[in-house]
């Protein structure tokens, strides 16, 4: 069957869609001369708009609109007629919609392996599968062109959409910012809901006398988020949808890991990434908050842990 027309639905969250990306490139691959049209949030289409051959971008905002279904129905129409039809999403609401596209062949993501993996193989292995190929997952790809720095530069990323749990404390990022203030410049990174932990940072970046510092949490498009962290010379993150922006640049990266599975969601082939984790006992437990009120899976990590990694 020729593949003219391909639909493909990508997660919702920044670092999921971004670790969708080899897996879209081997499609992208078989069928270089298909025209693509991409469903996913106004946050993962914004990453991944620049791909190669993409016809059409669709914003999923069903969930702010009236009746979710009825609207899903709509969106599943507005899709058209099409040849191919993949969705990276389990949810009950993507196999609602999927229903609905009009496609010669559709599938929905559905975990393959029962053992622990990275992510990245999930998505390819799913694609291989439902395709019938055998493509190794590349590099992270996003098509963006990193920022020019006027002087060697540190971003630091205090958020973690997840949940409280998986961030590390804003002293502590401060201190690995005034220490390494003498020879880097600081970029401090963050979401519209992340503008206050990103405060509590440039207050002791100004009362330790810093001055050499941006803070843009709250500030960036979704392009400018990526190009400025891109053009990084280190980056120190929480779990979280940059870290996975700085692995697709190979940033110098210090990954601090709590509660989650770093084998599953660690930077994919980033040479230049340094995991930070205490492995503890409790860890990992996957919750938003500490069930067991300690979090000492991210309290018991300081910056020397981090310093020693990134003076390295």
């Amino acid at each position: 069957m020729k593949i003219e027309k391909i639909f493909i639905e990508i997660p919702t969250w920044l670092g999921d869609a971004i670790m969708t990306t080899p897996a879209i490139e081997n499609i992208i691959k078989t069928y270089p001369d298909a025209k693509i049209t991409f469903l996913g949030s106004f946050v993962s289409t914004q990453a991944l708009g620049n791909f190669k051959n993409i016809e059409k971008i669709i914003i999923d905002n069903t969930k702010k609109q009236g009746n979710r279904y009825k609207n899903l129905y709509n969106l599943a129409k507005q899709i058209g007629k099409v040849d191919l039809a993949i969705s990276f999403r389990r949810s009950l609401s993507s196999k609602f919609m999927m229903f609905f596209v009009n496609a010669k062949k559709k599938y929905n993501y559905r975990r393959l392996e029962k053992q622990q993996i990275h992510q990245v193989l999930r998505y390819n292995n799913f694609v291989n599968y439902v395709l019938n190929l055998d493509n190794k997952a590349g590099d992270l790809s996003l098509h963006f062109k990193p920022f020019a720095y006027d002087k060697n530069t540190l971003g630091i990323n205090p958020g973690a959409t997840y949940g409280s749990a998986k961030r590390w404390y804003p002293n502590e990022f401060a201190k690995v910012a005034i220490n390494m203030s003498k020879t880097h410049d600081i970029v401090i990174f963050g979401g519209p809901g992340e503008i206050d932990i990103a405060k509590d940072i440039e207050k002791e970046l100004i009362s330790n006398g810093v001055t050499n510092y941006q803070n843009l949490a709250g500030k960036t498009t979704i392009p400018e988020l990526i190009e400025k962290i891109a053009g990084l010379d280190i980056f120190i993150t929480n779990d979280s949808g940059p870290m996975h922006v700085a692995a697709a640049f190979k940033v110098k990266t210090a990954a601090i890991f709590g509660p989650t599975r770093f084998k599953e969601t660690n930077q994919w082939n980033n040479p230049n990434e340094n995991i930070i984790t205490k492995n503890l006992d409790c860890a990992p437990c996957m919750k938003r908050v500490c069930p067991l009120k300690h979090h000492n899976c991210m309290k018991l990590i300081t910056a020397k842990d981090v310093l020693k990694v990134i003076d390295n």
